[in-house]
Protein backbone atom coordinates (compact mmCIF):
# COMPACT_ATOMS: atom_id res chain seq x y z
CA UNK A 1 0.00 0.00 0.00
CA UNK A 2 1.21 3.53 -0.73
CA UNK A 3 2.57 5.58 2.10
CA UNK A 4 -0.22 7.33 4.05
CA UNK A 5 1.53 10.64 3.61
CA UNK A 6 0.98 10.31 -0.11
CA UNK A 7 -2.79 9.71 0.11
CA UNK A 8 -3.74 13.39 -0.27
CA UNK A 9 -1.61 13.56 -3.40
CA UNK A 10 -3.15 10.38 -4.75
CA UNK A 11 -6.71 11.59 -4.18
CA UNK A 12 -5.85 14.91 -5.76
CA UNK A 13 -4.11 13.22 -8.65
CA UNK A 14 -7.05 10.95 -9.37
CA UNK A 15 -9.15 14.07 -9.78
CA UNK A 16 -6.48 15.77 -11.88
CA UNK A 17 -6.32 12.80 -14.22
CA UNK A 18 -9.94 13.39 -15.24
CA UNK A 19 -9.52 17.09 -15.83
CA UNK A 20 -8.45 18.82 -18.96
CA UNK A 21 -4.92 20.15 -18.91
CA UNK A 22 -4.84 23.91 -18.77
CA UNK A 23 -3.11 24.44 -22.11
CA UNK A 24 -2.45 22.83 -25.47
CA UNK A 25 -0.21 24.16 -28.22
CA UNK A 26 -2.38 26.36 -30.38
CA UNK A 27 -0.76 25.34 -33.67
CA UNK A 28 1.70 22.97 -35.25
CA UNK A 29 3.99 25.93 -35.91
CA UNK A 30 4.04 26.78 -32.21
CA UNK A 31 4.90 23.19 -31.30
CA UNK A 32 7.64 22.91 -33.92
CA UNK A 33 9.26 26.24 -33.05
CA UNK A 34 9.18 25.29 -29.37
CA UNK A 35 10.82 21.89 -29.93
CA UNK A 36 13.35 23.48 -32.28
CA UNK A 37 14.03 26.01 -29.54
CA UNK A 38 14.64 23.18 -27.09
CA UNK A 39 17.12 21.62 -29.53
CA UNK A 40 18.89 24.75 -30.73
CA UNK A 41 21.45 25.96 -28.25
CA UNK A 42 24.89 27.45 -28.05
CA UNK A 43 26.37 24.20 -29.41
CA UNK A 44 24.66 24.85 -32.74
CA UNK A 45 26.45 28.18 -33.01
CA UNK A 46 29.90 27.58 -31.57
CA UNK A 47 30.43 23.80 -31.69
CA UNK A 48 29.03 22.82 -35.08
CA UNK A 49 31.19 25.17 -37.22
CA UNK A 50 34.36 24.14 -35.38
CA UNK A 51 33.61 20.42 -35.68
CA UNK A 52 32.77 20.69 -39.36
CA UNK A 53 35.86 22.71 -40.27
CA UNK A 54 38.21 20.51 -38.24
CA UNK A 55 36.87 17.18 -39.54
CA UNK A 56 36.87 17.38 -43.28
CA UNK A 57 34.16 19.97 -43.98
CA UNK A 58 31.82 18.35 -46.46
CA UNK A 59 32.97 14.89 -45.33
CA UNK A 60 31.79 15.70 -41.81
CA UNK A 61 28.55 17.09 -43.24
CA UNK A 62 27.81 13.78 -44.99
CA UNK A 63 28.05 11.87 -41.71
CA UNK A 64 26.13 14.57 -39.86
CA UNK A 65 23.20 14.33 -42.29
CA UNK A 66 23.19 10.52 -42.23
CA UNK A 67 22.96 10.47 -38.44
CA UNK A 68 20.12 12.98 -38.52
CA UNK A 69 18.04 10.15 -39.99
CA UNK A 70 19.80 7.28 -38.19
CA UNK A 71 19.70 8.75 -34.65
CA UNK A 72 17.98 12.07 -34.13
CA UNK A 73 14.70 11.83 -36.04
CA UNK A 74 13.90 8.20 -35.00
CA UNK A 75 14.42 9.10 -31.33
CA UNK A 76 12.33 12.27 -31.69
CA UNK A 77 9.52 10.13 -33.10
CA UNK A 78 9.71 7.85 -30.07
CA UNK A 79 9.67 10.78 -27.65
CA UNK A 80 6.77 12.56 -29.34
CA UNK A 81 4.76 9.34 -29.37
CA UNK A 82 5.44 8.59 -25.68
CA UNK A 83 4.57 12.11 -24.52
CA UNK A 84 1.44 12.34 -26.67
CA UNK A 85 0.10 8.94 -25.54
CA UNK A 86 0.90 9.16 -21.83
CA UNK A 87 0.25 12.92 -21.41
CA UNK A 88 2.74 12.89 -18.54
CA UNK A 89 6.26 14.17 -17.94
CA UNK A 90 9.23 11.82 -18.18
CA UNK A 91 8.60 10.26 -14.75
CA UNK A 92 4.97 9.31 -15.36
CA UNK A 93 5.69 8.44 -18.99
CA UNK A 94 8.35 5.90 -18.06
CA UNK A 95 6.12 4.45 -15.33
CA UNK A 96 3.25 3.90 -17.75
CA UNK A 97 5.35 2.77 -20.72
CA UNK A 98 7.93 0.55 -19.05
CA UNK A 99 6.16 -0.47 -15.85
CA UNK A 100 6.02 0.75 -12.28
CA UNK A 101 9.40 -0.76 -11.36
CA UNK A 102 11.05 1.35 -14.04
CA UNK A 103 9.77 4.72 -12.85
CA UNK A 104 13.38 5.50 -11.97
CA UNK A 105 14.15 5.79 -15.68
CA UNK A 106 11.96 8.88 -15.82
CA UNK A 107 13.46 10.25 -12.60
CA UNK A 108 16.92 9.82 -14.12
CA UNK A 109 15.88 11.69 -17.28
CA UNK A 110 14.37 14.52 -15.25
CA UNK A 111 17.42 14.78 -13.01
CA UNK A 112 19.99 14.67 -15.80
CA UNK A 113 18.20 17.35 -17.81
CA UNK A 114 17.96 19.54 -14.72
CA UNK A 115 21.60 18.91 -13.77
CA UNK A 116 22.63 20.10 -17.23
CA UNK A 117 20.57 23.21 -16.54
CA UNK A 118 22.67 23.93 -13.43
CA UNK A 119 25.74 24.77 -15.52
CA UNK A 120 23.97 25.66 -18.77
CA UNK A 121 22.57 28.73 -17.01
CA UNK A 122 26.18 29.78 -16.45
CA UNK A 123 26.94 29.48 -20.17
CA UNK A 124 23.80 31.45 -20.97
CA UNK A 125 25.01 34.10 -18.54
CA UNK A 126 28.25 34.34 -20.53
CA UNK A 127 26.32 35.08 -23.72
CA UNK A 128 24.25 37.77 -21.98
CA UNK A 129 27.40 39.39 -20.61
CA UNK A 130 29.07 39.40 -24.04
CA UNK A 131 25.96 40.81 -25.66
CA UNK A 132 26.28 43.72 -23.25
CA UNK A 133 30.02 43.97 -23.92
CA UNK A 134 29.32 44.25 -27.65
CA UNK A 135 26.35 46.59 -27.29
CA UNK A 136 28.08 48.94 -24.82
CA UNK A 137 31.24 49.20 -26.90
CA UNK A 138 33.46 47.56 -24.24
CA UNK A 139 35.12 45.36 -26.84
CA UNK A 140 35.91 48.20 -29.26
CA UNK A 141 39.56 48.44 -28.27
CA UNK A 142 40.13 44.68 -27.93
CA UNK A 143 41.25 44.14 -31.50
CA UNK A 144 43.67 41.25 -30.94
CA UNK A 145 43.38 37.93 -29.16
CA UNK A 146 45.71 39.00 -26.34
CA UNK A 147 43.29 41.75 -25.38
CA UNK A 148 40.16 39.60 -25.77
CA UNK A 149 41.84 36.85 -23.74
CA UNK A 150 42.41 39.41 -20.98
CA UNK A 151 38.77 40.55 -21.29
CA UNK A 152 37.58 36.95 -20.92
CA UNK A 153 39.97 36.21 -18.03
CA UNK A 154 38.86 39.32 -16.14
CA UNK A 155 35.21 38.32 -16.50
CA UNK A 156 35.56 34.63 -15.69
CA UNK A 157 37.81 35.34 -12.68
CA UNK A 158 35.14 37.53 -11.10
CA UNK A 159 32.77 35.08 -9.35
CA UNK A 160 30.31 37.78 -8.36
CA UNK A 161 29.95 38.98 -11.95
CA UNK A 162 29.57 35.46 -13.38
CA UNK A 163 26.99 34.54 -10.72
CA UNK A 164 25.10 37.78 -11.41
CA UNK A 165 24.65 36.95 -15.09
CA UNK A 166 23.87 33.31 -14.27
CA UNK A 167 21.02 34.53 -12.05
CA UNK A 168 19.77 36.76 -14.87
CA UNK A 169 19.75 33.70 -17.15
CA UNK A 170 17.73 31.58 -14.70
CA UNK A 171 15.33 34.47 -14.07
CA UNK A 172 14.62 34.98 -17.77
CA UNK A 173 13.96 31.26 -18.32
CA UNK A 174 11.78 31.08 -15.19
CA UNK A 175 9.72 34.05 -16.36
CA UNK A 176 8.91 32.28 -19.63
CA UNK A 177 8.12 28.93 -17.96
CA UNK A 178 6.07 30.66 -15.24
CA UNK A 179 3.49 31.60 -17.87
CA UNK A 180 2.91 28.00 -18.89
CA UNK A 181 2.73 26.41 -22.34
CA UNK A 182 1.07 29.51 -23.73
CA UNK A 183 3.96 31.65 -22.55
CA UNK A 184 6.55 29.16 -23.80
CA UNK A 185 4.85 28.94 -27.21
CA UNK A 186 4.58 32.74 -27.55
CA UNK A 187 8.20 33.20 -26.49
CA UNK A 188 9.47 30.69 -29.05
CA UNK A 189 7.25 32.16 -31.76
CA UNK A 190 9.25 35.35 -31.25
CA UNK A 191 12.68 34.06 -30.23
CA UNK A 192 13.25 31.43 -32.94
CA UNK A 193 12.38 33.68 -35.93
CA UNK A 194 14.51 36.43 -34.38
CA UNK A 195 17.36 33.99 -33.83
CA UNK A 196 17.24 32.89 -37.46
CA UNK A 197 16.99 36.50 -38.66
CA UNK A 198 20.00 37.54 -36.55
CA UNK A 199 22.04 34.62 -37.84
CA UNK A 200 21.06 35.38 -41.45
CA UNK A 201 22.30 38.97 -41.00
CA UNK A 202 25.50 37.63 -39.43
CA UNK A 203 25.81 35.20 -42.35
CA UNK A 204 25.38 37.82 -45.09
CA UNK A 205 27.60 40.57 -43.74
CA UNK A 206 31.00 38.79 -44.15
CA UNK A 207 30.26 38.39 -47.87
CA UNK A 208 29.76 42.15 -48.11
CA UNK A 209 32.89 42.88 -46.11
CA UNK A 210 35.28 40.40 -47.75
CA UNK A 211 33.66 38.11 -50.34
CA UNK A 212 36.77 36.05 -51.07
CA UNK A 213 37.53 35.47 -47.39
CA UNK A 214 33.93 34.52 -46.62
CA UNK A 215 33.95 32.14 -49.59
CA UNK A 216 37.02 30.48 -48.05
CA UNK A 217 34.92 29.78 -44.95
CA UNK A 218 32.23 28.18 -47.13
CA UNK A 219 34.81 25.92 -48.75
CA UNK A 220 35.99 24.70 -45.36
CA UNK A 221 32.37 24.03 -44.37
CA UNK A 222 30.94 22.34 -47.47
CA UNK A 223 33.66 20.97 -49.76
CA UNK A 224 34.50 17.37 -48.78
CA UNK A 225 38.06 16.43 -47.95
CA UNK A 226 37.59 12.88 -49.14
CA UNK A 227 40.35 11.34 -47.02
CA UNK A 228 38.32 12.20 -43.90
CA UNK A 229 35.58 9.81 -45.00
CA UNK A 230 37.99 6.99 -44.21
CA UNK A 231 38.71 8.24 -40.69
CA UNK A 232 36.58 6.76 -37.91
CA UNK A 233 36.86 9.94 -35.83
CA UNK A 234 35.06 11.94 -38.54
CA UNK A 235 32.02 9.68 -38.31
CA UNK A 236 32.06 9.55 -34.51
CA UNK A 237 32.22 13.34 -34.20
CA UNK A 238 29.42 13.72 -36.74
CA UNK A 239 27.30 11.29 -34.69
CA UNK A 240 28.11 13.10 -31.44
CA UNK A 241 27.17 16.44 -32.98
CA UNK A 242 23.88 15.06 -34.29
CA UNK A 243 23.02 13.47 -30.94
CA UNK A 244 23.80 16.62 -29.00
CA UNK A 245 22.45 19.16 -31.44
CA UNK A 246 18.87 17.88 -31.69
CA UNK A 247 18.48 16.91 -28.01
CA UNK A 248 16.94 13.68 -29.29
CA UNK A 249 16.46 11.13 -26.54
CA UNK A 250 16.88 13.70 -23.78
CA UNK A 251 13.19 13.80 -22.78
CA UNK A 252 12.50 17.34 -23.96
CA UNK A 253 10.25 16.17 -26.80
CA UNK A 254 8.30 14.01 -24.31
CA UNK A 255 7.74 17.10 -22.18
CA UNK A 256 6.38 19.21 -25.01
CA UNK A 257 4.36 16.37 -26.54
CA UNK A 258 2.26 16.35 -23.36
CA UNK A 259 0.67 19.53 -24.71
CA UNK A 260 0.46 18.25 -28.29
CA UNK A 261 -2.92 18.38 -30.04
CA UNK A 262 -4.66 15.05 -30.55
CA UNK A 263 -4.51 15.24 -34.35
CA UNK A 264 -0.80 16.09 -34.59
CA UNK A 265 1.33 13.82 -36.77
CA UNK A 266 4.26 12.26 -34.89
CA UNK A 267 6.47 11.43 -37.87
CA UNK A 268 6.05 14.72 -39.68
CA UNK A 269 6.69 16.78 -36.56
CA UNK A 270 9.87 14.81 -35.83
CA UNK A 271 11.14 15.43 -39.35
CA UNK A 272 10.31 19.13 -39.14
CA UNK A 273 12.04 19.47 -35.76
CA UNK A 274 15.20 17.65 -36.87
CA UNK A 275 15.45 19.44 -40.19
CA UNK A 276 14.71 22.80 -38.55
CA UNK A 277 17.46 22.31 -36.00
CA UNK A 278 19.99 21.32 -38.66
CA UNK A 279 19.01 24.30 -40.79
CA UNK A 280 19.83 26.64 -37.91
CA UNK A 281 23.19 24.87 -37.50
CA UNK A 282 23.98 25.38 -41.20
CA UNK A 283 23.13 29.08 -41.06
CA UNK A 284 25.25 29.46 -37.93
CA UNK A 285 28.11 27.55 -39.58
CA UNK A 286 28.12 29.86 -42.59
CA UNK A 287 27.90 32.92 -40.31
CA UNK A 288 30.74 31.87 -38.01
CA UNK A 289 33.18 30.49 -40.58
CA UNK A 290 32.36 33.27 -43.04
CA UNK A 291 33.14 35.86 -40.37
CA UNK A 292 36.31 34.12 -39.17
CA UNK A 293 37.87 33.79 -42.62
CA UNK A 294 36.61 37.15 -43.89
CA UNK A 295 38.34 38.96 -41.06
CA UNK A 296 41.47 36.80 -40.72
CA UNK A 297 44.67 38.02 -42.37
CA UNK A 298 45.64 34.54 -43.55
CA UNK A 299 44.05 31.12 -43.93
CA UNK A 300 46.30 29.89 -41.14
CA UNK A 301 44.93 32.58 -38.81
CA UNK A 302 41.39 31.51 -39.68
CA UNK A 303 42.17 27.86 -38.97
CA UNK A 304 43.83 28.79 -35.68
CA UNK A 305 40.65 30.59 -34.61
CA UNK A 306 38.42 27.67 -35.63
CA UNK A 307 40.55 25.13 -33.79
CA UNK A 308 40.76 27.17 -30.58
CA UNK A 309 37.89 25.40 -28.84
CA UNK A 310 34.29 26.46 -28.24
CA UNK A 311 34.81 29.28 -25.74
CA UNK A 312 38.05 30.34 -27.40
CA UNK A 313 36.40 30.63 -30.82
CA UNK A 314 33.42 32.59 -29.53
CA UNK A 315 34.64 34.77 -26.69
CA UNK A 316 38.24 35.35 -27.76
CA UNK A 317 38.69 35.07 -31.52
CA UNK A 318 35.27 36.21 -32.74
CA UNK A 319 35.26 39.05 -30.21
CA UNK A 320 38.60 40.26 -31.57
CA UNK A 321 37.32 40.00 -35.12
CA UNK A 322 34.18 41.98 -34.32
CA UNK A 323 36.25 44.66 -32.58
CA UNK A 324 38.47 45.02 -35.65
CA UNK A 325 35.42 45.88 -37.79
CA UNK A 326 34.79 49.24 -36.09
CA UNK A 327 31.18 50.41 -36.19
CA UNK A 328 30.14 47.46 -38.32
CA UNK A 329 31.63 45.14 -35.71
CA UNK A 330 29.57 46.83 -33.01
CA UNK A 331 26.43 46.01 -34.99
CA UNK A 332 27.30 42.49 -36.09
CA UNK A 333 28.83 41.60 -32.71
CA UNK A 334 25.74 42.74 -30.85
CA UNK A 335 23.51 40.77 -33.21
CA UNK A 336 25.67 37.65 -32.94
CA UNK A 337 25.78 37.53 -29.14
CA UNK A 338 22.09 38.36 -28.90
CA UNK A 339 21.42 35.38 -31.17
CA UNK A 340 23.52 33.20 -28.89
CA UNK A 341 21.61 34.45 -25.85
CA UNK A 342 18.30 33.65 -27.58
CA UNK A 343 19.52 30.16 -28.48
CA UNK A 344 20.62 29.55 -24.89
CA UNK A 345 17.34 30.88 -23.51
CA UNK A 346 15.13 28.55 -25.56
CA UNK A 347 17.17 25.54 -24.39
CA UNK A 348 17.15 26.75 -20.78
CA UNK A 349 13.38 27.11 -20.93
CA UNK A 350 13.07 23.49 -22.07
CA UNK A 351 15.33 22.37 -19.20
CA UNK A 352 13.16 24.07 -16.56
CA UNK A 353 9.91 22.97 -18.21
CA UNK A 354 11.03 19.32 -18.17
CA UNK A 355 11.41 19.43 -14.40
CA UNK A 356 8.33 21.57 -13.74
CA UNK A 357 5.98 19.24 -15.66
CA UNK A 358 7.03 16.30 -13.50
CA UNK A 359 6.40 18.19 -10.27
CA UNK A 360 3.01 19.33 -11.56
CA UNK A 361 2.24 15.67 -12.28
CA UNK A 362 2.89 15.03 -8.58
CA UNK A 363 0.31 17.58 -7.48
CA UNK A 364 2.34 20.79 -7.25
CA UNK A 365 0.84 24.04 -8.43
CA UNK A 366 2.66 25.09 -11.57
CA UNK A 367 3.76 28.54 -10.43
CA UNK A 368 4.87 27.15 -7.08
CA UNK A 369 6.94 24.50 -8.87
CA UNK A 370 8.56 27.12 -11.11
CA UNK A 371 9.56 29.25 -8.12
CA UNK A 372 11.12 26.45 -6.09
CA UNK A 373 12.83 24.74 -9.04
CA UNK A 374 14.27 28.02 -10.35
CA UNK A 375 15.76 28.84 -6.96
CA UNK A 376 17.22 25.32 -6.73
CA UNK A 377 18.72 25.56 -10.23
CA UNK A 378 20.21 28.97 -9.46
CA UNK A 379 21.79 27.78 -6.20
CA UNK A 380 23.04 24.49 -7.64
CA UNK A 381 24.67 26.36 -10.54
CA UNK A 382 26.83 28.60 -8.36
CA UNK A 383 29.75 26.10 -8.08
CA UNK A 384 29.92 25.94 -11.90
CA UNK A 385 29.78 29.74 -12.04
CA UNK A 386 32.82 30.18 -9.82
CA UNK A 387 34.91 27.27 -11.15
CA UNK A 388 35.49 26.43 -14.80
CA UNK A 389 37.02 23.12 -13.72
CA UNK A 390 33.81 22.17 -11.92
CA UNK A 391 31.73 23.27 -14.91
CA UNK A 392 33.83 21.13 -17.27
CA UNK A 393 33.44 18.15 -14.91
CA UNK A 394 29.67 18.49 -14.71
CA UNK A 395 29.41 19.01 -18.45
CA UNK A 396 31.06 15.63 -19.02
CA UNK A 397 29.25 13.80 -16.21
CA UNK A 398 25.71 14.86 -17.05
CA UNK A 399 26.29 15.54 -20.73
CA UNK A 400 27.25 11.90 -21.07
CA UNK A 401 24.22 11.09 -18.94
CA UNK A 402 22.01 12.67 -21.59
CA UNK A 403 23.27 10.13 -24.12
CA UNK A 404 22.31 7.39 -21.65
CA UNK A 405 18.81 8.92 -21.52
CA UNK A 406 18.59 8.33 -25.26
CA UNK A 407 19.41 4.66 -24.68
CA UNK A 408 16.63 4.48 -22.09
CA UNK A 409 14.10 5.74 -24.64
CA UNK A 410 15.17 3.03 -27.09
CA UNK A 411 14.98 0.33 -24.39
CA UNK A 412 11.46 1.41 -23.43
CA UNK A 413 10.37 1.19 -27.07
CA UNK A 414 11.87 -2.30 -27.29
CA UNK A 415 10.04 -3.39 -24.12
CA UNK A 416 6.79 -2.12 -25.59
CA UNK A 417 7.47 -3.86 -28.92
CA UNK A 418 9.15 -1.92 -31.70
CA UNK A 419 6.67 -3.01 -34.37
CA UNK A 420 3.61 -2.33 -32.19
CA UNK A 421 5.05 1.02 -31.19
CA UNK A 422 5.46 2.10 -34.82
CA UNK A 423 2.07 0.83 -35.96
CA UNK A 424 -0.02 2.05 -33.04
CA UNK A 425 1.74 5.05 -31.51
CA UNK A 426 3.50 6.65 -34.51
CA UNK A 427 1.35 5.67 -37.50
CA UNK A 428 -1.92 6.79 -35.92
CA UNK A 429 -5.10 7.66 -37.79
CA UNK A 430 -3.93 11.28 -37.80
CA UNK A 431 -0.58 10.58 -39.47
CA UNK A 432 0.03 12.65 -42.60
CA UNK A 433 2.96 10.40 -43.46
CA UNK A 434 3.37 6.72 -42.67
CA UNK A 435 6.68 5.65 -41.13
CA UNK A 436 8.04 2.45 -42.67
CA UNK A 437 9.72 -0.58 -41.17
CA UNK A 438 13.11 1.16 -41.54
CA UNK A 439 12.40 2.87 -38.23
CA UNK A 440 12.22 -0.49 -36.46
CA UNK A 441 15.62 -1.60 -37.78
CA UNK A 442 17.21 1.67 -36.65
CA UNK A 443 15.83 1.37 -33.11
CA UNK A 444 16.60 -2.35 -32.71
CA UNK A 445 19.95 -2.65 -34.45
CA UNK A 446 21.49 0.64 -35.57
CA UNK A 447 20.87 2.74 -32.45
CA UNK A 448 22.55 0.34 -29.95
CA UNK A 449 25.68 0.28 -32.12
CA UNK A 450 25.64 4.08 -32.38
CA UNK A 451 25.25 4.39 -28.61
CA UNK A 452 28.23 2.11 -27.98
CA UNK A 453 30.30 4.16 -30.44
CA UNK A 454 29.33 7.52 -28.90
CA UNK A 455 29.68 6.44 -25.28
CA UNK A 456 32.97 4.69 -25.99
CA UNK A 457 34.30 7.73 -27.81
CA UNK A 458 33.41 10.00 -24.89
CA UNK A 459 35.36 7.77 -22.52
CA UNK A 460 38.31 7.34 -24.92
CA UNK A 461 38.57 11.06 -25.61
CA UNK A 462 38.45 11.94 -21.93
CA UNK A 463 41.19 9.40 -21.11
CA UNK A 464 43.51 11.27 -23.46
CA UNK A 465 43.55 14.22 -21.06
CA UNK A 466 46.62 13.60 -18.90
CA UNK A 467 46.72 17.07 -17.38
CA UNK A 468 46.93 17.59 -13.64
CA UNK A 469 44.09 16.25 -11.49
CA UNK A 470 43.36 16.72 -7.77
CA UNK A 471 44.73 13.21 -7.14
CA UNK A 472 48.50 12.99 -7.50
CA UNK A 473 49.64 10.64 -10.25
CA UNK A 474 46.20 10.47 -11.88
CA UNK A 475 45.37 12.19 -15.17
CA UNK A 476 42.44 14.59 -15.23
CA UNK A 477 40.58 12.41 -17.74
CA UNK A 478 40.60 9.33 -15.51
CA UNK A 479 39.71 11.47 -12.49
CA UNK A 480 36.70 12.88 -14.37
CA UNK A 481 35.51 9.40 -15.36
CA UNK A 482 35.78 8.20 -11.75
CA UNK A 483 33.73 11.18 -10.56
CA UNK A 484 31.14 10.34 -13.22
CA UNK A 485 30.83 6.76 -12.00
CA UNK A 486 30.55 7.89 -8.37
CA UNK A 487 27.91 10.55 -9.10
CA UNK A 488 25.89 8.20 -11.28
CA UNK A 489 26.04 5.46 -8.65
CA UNK A 490 24.81 7.80 -5.91
CA UNK A 491 21.82 9.13 -7.83
CA UNK A 492 20.86 5.70 -9.20
CA UNK A 493 20.87 4.13 -5.74
CA UNK A 494 18.63 6.94 -4.49
CA UNK A 495 16.31 6.80 -7.50
CA UNK A 496 15.94 3.01 -7.62
CA UNK A 497 15.95 2.02 -3.95
CA UNK A 498 14.49 5.09 -2.25
CA UNK A 499 12.36 7.07 -4.68
CA UNK A 500 11.02 4.65 -7.31
CA UNK A 501 7.88 3.40 -5.57
CA UNK A 502 7.11 6.63 -3.74
CA UNK A 503 7.32 8.72 -6.88
CA UNK A 504 5.36 6.13 -8.89
CA UNK A 505 2.52 6.51 -6.38
CA UNK A 506 2.74 10.30 -6.28
CA UNK A 507 2.48 10.90 -10.03
CA UNK A 508 -1.07 11.29 -11.25
CA UNK A 509 -2.79 8.82 -13.53
CA UNK A 510 -2.60 9.38 -17.26
CA UNK A 511 -4.67 8.12 -20.19
CA UNK A 512 -2.79 4.80 -20.33
CA UNK A 513 -1.96 4.30 -16.64
CA UNK A 514 -4.33 1.34 -16.57
CA UNK A 515 -2.45 -0.35 -19.40
CA UNK A 516 -5.11 0.31 -22.03
CA UNK A 517 -3.24 1.87 -24.93
CA UNK A 518 -6.40 1.97 -27.01
CA UNK A 519 -7.64 4.88 -24.96
CA UNK A 520 -6.96 8.44 -25.99
CA UNK A 521 -7.64 11.84 -24.53
CA UNK A 522 -10.52 13.87 -25.85
CA UNK A 523 -9.39 17.22 -24.52
CA UNK A 524 -6.54 17.54 -27.02
CA UNK A 525 -8.77 18.13 -30.05
CA UNK A 526 -7.91 20.80 -32.60
CA UNK A 527 -8.01 24.29 -31.15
Amino acid sequence: MPNEALQPYLRKNEKMADEKPPEIFSSRLGLILTTIGAAVGTGNIWRFPREAAANGGGSFMIGWLIFLFAWSIPLLMAEFAIGKKTRLGTVGAMRDMAGRNFTWLGIWMMWVGTAVGFYYAVVMGWTIRYFWIALSGEMTDATDTTQTQALWDNFISSPAEVVFFQLIAVSLAAFVVYNGIGGIEKANMILIPCLVAFLVVAMIYPFILNPSGAAMGLRFLFIPQWEYLFKGETWIRALVQSAWSTSAGFGMAITYAVAMRKKEDIGLNAFLTGLGNNSVSLIAGVAVLGTVFALSDTTADGLAAVESGSSGLTFIHLTALFASMGTAGWVIGSIFFLAMAFAALTSMVATLQGCVVNFVDMGWERKEAVRYISVAVALAGIPAAISLEFLDNQDFVWGTGLIVSGLMIAVVVMRFGVSDFRKNLINTQYADIQIGVWWEYIIKYVFPLEFIAVFGFFIYEKLQDQSHSPIEGMGLGLFTIITMVVQWAIVLVIFILVMNNRVADAVKKGPVSDGNFDDDVEWAEEV
